[in-house]
């Protein structure tokens, strides 16, 4: 009895910790960004670097853990949008709108997002999957109504997103013009025999 009392601590010890890791890092890289320093999380969390590493062993793993919800949220806004009815392309750019604007929650995090594609190793690869899979049949349906260049694939449209995501993490001044810079990317996007 008393070592299965002292294995129920040492599991709500080890949740206990894992939370504060995950507040501590959501602080950290709000203010930092995606590169923050792994110590500095685990300082702020009040633990030790290897209490961070047993509970997420690589940087990607906590960003998974931290970004986990937004991804699943976007995936089902998808699946929203799909179902709604609004024409597929409209539904396609307030998608794009919405990831963009997400993507820019913390400093870093496009280029993290872009890093995934070519590791799907990756924490972060495994997690984006759904959420650019999802993506991907809004395309197919704005495609398949002929709104959309037939020769854009998920990979060209996570590309664009993330790369107007980037630039508006890189200079903040043109964040008031990601809405413009949209509809630049909808307007490259559209089949010219549509028009």
């Amino acid at each position: 009895m008393p070592d299965e009392l002292a294995q129920q601590g040492q599991r709500a010890d080890a949740h206990r910790n894992r939370e504060r890791i995950l507040k501590a890092a959501a602080e950290v890289v709000g203010e930092e960004g995606t590169q923050a320093s792994l110590r500095d999380v685990a300082r702020r969390a009040g633990v030790g670097l290897g209490t961070l590493y047993r509970h997420f062993p690589t940087r990607d793993a906590l960003l998974e853990t931290l970004l986990r919800s937004g991804f699943d949220q976007l995936t089902e806004e998808a699946d929203r949008l799909l179902d709604a009815n609004l024409p597929p392309e409209r539904a396609l750019a307030d998608w794009l709108g919405e990831f963009t604007f997400r993507a820019g929650a913390f400093r870093g995090l496009p280029a993290s997002l872009m890093a995934t594609l070519g590791d799907p190793d990756s924490a972060l690869h495994t997690s984006c999957l759904a959420m650019r899979e999802a993506a991907g049949r809004l395309l197919r349906a704005a495609q398949e109504i002929g709104r959309i260049r037939p020769d854009v694939d998920g990979t060209d449209l996570f590309a664009l997103a993330n790369a107007l995501s980037w630039i508006t993490d890189q200079a903040p001044s043109i964040a008031a013009r990601r809405d413009h810079l949209l509809t630049l990317i909808m307007d490259g996007l559209a089949n010219s025999n549509a028009r």
